[in-house]
């Protein structure tokens, strides 16, 4: 578990580094105004169908079917289970995908309520809608692959996908800056998605399971995946509908909160995509594996470890970007079109979301332990009960808290989320935190918060006489983050958090 945990986590790293510099070269050409606002609501679409018939339902049903299949019968009925897969996936995904664009118009006229009477800006959603949405089933078939590929183990290549987007889009900005900077942005979303899937289809191609394009039908293994995949949908069909909500609000809201949200959700997923992601994609096969064994004691352990993985790097990750999030929104993105207004706006909202990221990165640890026992319906009625926590929170939030409502609505319906996957995992006996996560749970708190005053203390010594000129305040950043990084390894140390020692002779003993 912990190779694939780092496998992906470190090419997530990568993505994510590759991320910012996209989104810094984003902000300085779009900026967080009108054309930003549209940018990110036309990308929002095929961001949100690839969610919901992408990755987390699709995943949550396709892995533990996949790594069965495997396991009982052999390669080749699981590579024909696949194909199969791929056949009806494919076939229904490029006629939602006809379908959307000829329903555009419509589609971003509900998500910009707000703006009905800005036709222009309502006119370039659209055009820009219909340029990123074939990247929709594009990468929705690369979900598929990796599935094929986790199922076997093999996590680096599909870790490594994301990479193509980020360089594929600074590619096109800077190319094609002619056309219009959203515009080739837009272009770089859609020819990103090609790239991924002809990455991730030679990575299972290489992995000796060559996958044939086949004739769609409902045979009884689909049946069953389609089954398992219902309560997921479900449930994310719901919840897509609330980011849906997030942007209909944003679009009564002051001119650039869509880009806010975006800019701050760019940070926050830095942490919740290098852990969470890396640490539920990394433990699924092995919990689907030990579950299907009966080996329940393993699957426990293999739960508090990577309980014990997640916390030890989200809670300072959360404290910092609630300590300084200013400071970090202006050293990164405060130049070109991008202001410091947008800068505070960002920093505000990202707050928000950092009050609740060690719930959404506990959410993609919990549910796996699920997900790896054959349940879908539970993680559906709790997702679904907290969605409707997070609509009602969002109206009620939407006038005192502007561009701060949402985010703060995401957190806090999380955290009733996690509390709910808590008493469930617990109650029927597949999370009992053991000693070792009793222990250091507490003192990473601890340390964390320690790290939190040193942030502080840094930021008021070196937002003073550094603030000034673009070299001096990437000066001051990169002493802001290595004073935290330090000030937190050396309370943790101290309080028992974590061994560095132990630690770092792991990372040896792996490298050779």
């Amino acid at each position: 578990m912990l190779r694939g945990i780092l496998t992906v986590g470190i090419w997530t790293m990568g993505s994510r580094v590759l991320g910012f510099l996209r989104d810094m070269l984003m902000a300085a050409l779009v900026g967080a105004g009108p054309l930003g606002d549209a940018f990110f609501v036309a990308n929002r679409l095929p961001n949100m169908f690839r969610s919901l018939f992408g990755e987390g339902a699709f995943n949550a049903a396709f892995v533990p079917s996949f790594s069965a299949i495997l396991s009982g019968r052999g390669k080749t009925a699981a590579r024909r289970f696949a194909e199969e897969s791929f056949g009806v996936m494919a076939f229904w995904l490029l006629g939602l995908t006809i379908l959307a664009e000829l329903l555009m118009e419509p589609l971003v006229g509900l998500l910009q309520l707000g703006a009905t009477d800005d036709p222009a800006h309502l006119a370039l959603v659209v055009e820009l809608a219909r340029i990123t949405f074939p990247y929709m089933p594009l990468i929705c078939l690369t979900a598929l692959l990796s599935g094929v590929l986790n199922g076997l183990d093999r996590f680096a290549v599909a870790a490594a996908a994301p990479v193509l987007y980020n360089v594929t889009s600074m590619a096109f900005m800077i190319g094609l800056v002619g056309i219009g900077p959203a515009q080739a942005a837009a272009f770089g979303v859609s020819v990103s998605g090609i790239l991924q899937l002809i990455l991730v289809g030679w990575g299972v191609w290489h992995s000796g399971m060559a996958l044939h394009l086949v004739r769609p039908r409902l045979s009884p293994e689909i049946v069953m995946l389609l089954r398992r995949m219902a309560p997921g949908l479900l449930a994310a069909g719901v919840t897509q509908l609330n980011l849906s909500l997030d942007v209909v609000i944003a679009s009564f809201l002051p001119t650039g909160t869509q880009s806010a949200l975006y800019f701050a959700n760019r940070l926050n997923q830095l942490p919740l995509g290098i852990i969470g992601t890396a640490i539920g994609t990394g433990m699924l096969p092995s919990l689907s594996r030990q579950a299907q064994a009966g080996e329940n004691a393993k699957a426990i352990t293999t739960l508090n470890r990577a309980l014990e993985y997640a916390m030890v790097l989200t809670l300072p990750a959360a404290l910092a970007l609630g300590a300084v999030p200013i400071a970090l929104m202006t050293v990164l993105f405060e130049r070109g079109a991008f202001t410091h207004h947008a800068a505070v706006l960002a920093g505000e909202t990202l707050q928000a979301y950092a009050i609740g990221l060690p719930a959404f990165v506990l959410i993609k640890v919990l549910v796996p332990a699920l997900f790896a026992r054959g349940d879908t319906r539970t993680p559906m009625r709790w997702g679904l009960a907290s969605v409707g926590l997070n609509i009602a929170l969002n109206v009620a939030f939407m006038v005192p808290f502007q561009h701060r409502g949402p985010a703060l609505a995401a957190s806090i319906s999380a955290w009733a989320n996690v509390a709910a996957l808590i008493v469930v995992l617990h109650g029927r006996g597949f999370l009992m935190p053991d000693a070792l996560l009793r222990r250091r749970l507490p003192r990473m708190a601890i340390a964390a918060l320690a790290m939190t005053v040193a942030l502080l203390a840094l930021q008021a010594w070196i937002y003073g006489p550094l603030s000034e000129g673009l070299a001096s305040r990437w000066i001051g950043l990169g002493v802001l983050v290595g004073g935290g990084l330090a000030a937190y390894g050396l309370a943790g140390q101290s309080f028992g958090a974590f061994d560095l020692h132990a630690i770092l002779g792991t990372v040896r003993r792996r490298r050779a």
